[in-house]
C-alpha cells in the first residue's frame, strides 16, 4: 500500500480529518498561508481566525494537531487493510473528484476500480420501507448488477440493505458509503453484511477509520453516495428522511435524480420538483442513460 511520507502530504490529511474543517474552509486556509501549510500549522490563533470559516473553535483544533501521531495511526491503519486516497491522486475516484465538496481524504477497503465506478448508480431511501418498496429495490438491485451496473448506498437499514442484497444475490459490484469509520461499522447488524460488500466491491468512509457514526457524518456520506454515480434512485423516502439529503446533493452535481410514484412524502416531492417516476414493474426501461 502506499505510504504517506511527503510531509506536506502528511499536513494535508492532517487538516482534512479535523472534524469541523470542511472542503470550503481547508480551501481558504491553503490559499491564505500561500500553499505553505508549515505556516499554517504553526500559526497562531488570532492569525488563523482570519482565515474565511475559521473561528476559535477550529483554530483550536488546528493548534492541537500531531503529525507524528497522526504518521502512527495511518501506518496502524494500512496494516488493519485500509488504503487511503487522496484527492488529486491516480487512484481518487473520478466520478466524485469533479464535486466541489469531494473529501479530500478518502479511506477505503481497497482501490475502487475506474472501470466500475465510470458506470455506478446509487439506491437510497428509508429505514423502515414497505414491503413494496423493499421488493422493487431488491430486483431493481438485481437488474443493475447483471447489467454490469456498481450498485452504491449507504449500507443503513431498509432500501441500503436491500440495494446491497440485490446486488450481491446477482453477483454484482456493490459500494457502501459509511457515516462512520471503517474499524466502526455502523450499524452494527450490518457488519456481516458489510464484510461481504469489502469481498465484492467497497467500503468507504472520509472519517477516521476508529471514529463511530453520527447525524453529520451520516448527511455528510450522502454527497459521497451521489458523487460517486451518474445517477440516484430514491426507492421510498418521508420528506425529512436521509435521502432526501442525497437528492439534493446529487442535483447539485449534475446527477439524473429518479424516485418511484409511492405515496411516501418524500416520493411525491421529488416528482413535483421534477425528478423522473420510474415504472414499478419495469424501472430500467426508464433508466435511458444505462441502455
Amino acid at each position: 500500500m502506499k505510504r504517506v511520507e511527503d510531509p506536506a502530504q502528511l499536513q494535508l490529511i492532517a487538516l482534512s480529518l479535523s472534524p469541523n474543517i470542511g472542503s470550503a474552509t481547508l480551501s481558504n486556509l491553503i490559499q491564505y498561508f500561500d500553499q505553505d501549510l508549515d505556516a499554517a500549522l504553526a500559526a497562531p490563533t488570532d492569525e488563523l481566525m482570519r482565515v474565511p470559516g475559521i473561528g476559535a473553535k477550529i483554530a483550536s483544533e488546528i493548534g492541537a494537531i500531531n503529525l507524528d501521531r497522526l504518521a502512527r495511526e495511518l501506518e496502524s491503519w494500512r496494516d488493519q487493510g485500509i488504503t487511503i486516497l487522496m484527492r488529486g491522486d491516480a487512484d481518487y475516484p473520478a466520478p466524485l473528484h469533479a464535486a466541489e465538496d469531494a473529501p479530500m481524504t478518502l479511506f477505503a477497503s481497497r482501490v475502487l476500480p475506474a472501470e466500475i465506478l465510470s458506470n455506478a448508480v446509487a439506491i437510497v431511501g428509508t429505514r423502515q420501507p414497505s414491503k413494496e418498496a423493499r421488493y422493487i429495490t431488491l430486483g431493481l438491485a438485481m437488474q443493475l448488477a447483471r447489467a454490469g451496473i456498481a450498485v452504491v448506498s449507504g449500507l443503513a437499514l431498509g432500501i441500503d440493505t436491500a440495494a446491497h442484497t440485490g446486488a450481491l444475490s446477482a453477483n454484482g459490484f456493490t459500494f457502501a458509503v459509511l457515516g462512520s469509520g471503517l474499524l466502526r461499522i455502523y450499524p452494527e447488524t450490518n457488519r456481516r453484511l458489510a464484510q461481504r460488500i469489502g469481498a465484492a466491491g467497497a467500503l468507504i468512509s472520509e472519517t477516521r477509520p476508529c471514529w463511530g457514526a453520527n447525524a453529520q457524518r451520516l448527511v455528510a456520506r450522502n454527497r459521497i453516495i451521489s458523487g460517486l454515480s451518474r445517477a440516484l434512485i430514491v426507492v421510498e423516502s418521508d420528506i425529512e428522511g436521509g435521502a432526501m439529503y442525497a437528492a439534493r446533493f446529487a442535483r447539485e452535481q449534475g446527477r439524473h435524480v429518479y424516485t418511484f410514484d409511492l405515496p411516501a412524502t418524500g416520493n411525491q416531492r421529488l416528482i413535483a420538483e421534477g425528478a423522473i417516476a420510474l415504472r414499478r414493474d419495469d424501472p430500467m426501461r426508464d433508466l435511458p442513460c444505462y441502455h
